[in-house]
């Protein structure tokens, strides 16, 4: 079986249950969805999905940089909302972040609800090396 490390970032918000914020198997990275909390924890964006994206990449970005990885390196996005009418506002933030490069495969799905009231959620799955 391959080595398994664990990620973290200071710069990304803790996780606030029984996971890592990130793990490195191989040339495979995962981590863990993203809500709209500060490295602090604090809750960004209360009702406003563009505030809670541009956080979200934020943290994203952060566990990125963990790693050593930057966003040409991810493959695969996972985007979780809790209402599809946000959609075009969380892809013009989400699209930012991959100008220039070629974005990865990626899956948008509505769900009933988030953690901590959150109306957006974002997990990446990125390759080093």
């Amino acid at each position: 079986m391959a080595k398994r490390d664990v990620l973290s970032s200071e710069h990304a918000p803790k996780a606030i249950g029984p996971y890592s914020q990130g793990i490195r198997c191989g040339q495979m990275v995962f981590f863990s969805g993203q809500i709209p909390l500060d490295a602090n924890g604090e809750f960004v964006g209360q009702g406003d999905v563009r505030a809670q994206i541009e956080q979200v990449m934020k943290n994203v970005d952060a566990l990125l940089k963990s790693a050593g990885l930057g966003f040409d390196d991810v493959v695969k996005a996972t985007i979780f909302l809790v209402d599809l009418a946000d959609f075009a506002t969380v892809n013009e933030v989400y699209a930012k972040r991959f100008e220039g490069i070629a974005p990865p495969a990626r899956s948008t799905v509505q769900v009933a609800a988030l953690p901590r009231g959150a109306r957006v959620e974002v997990e990446i799955i990125a390759i080093a090396g």
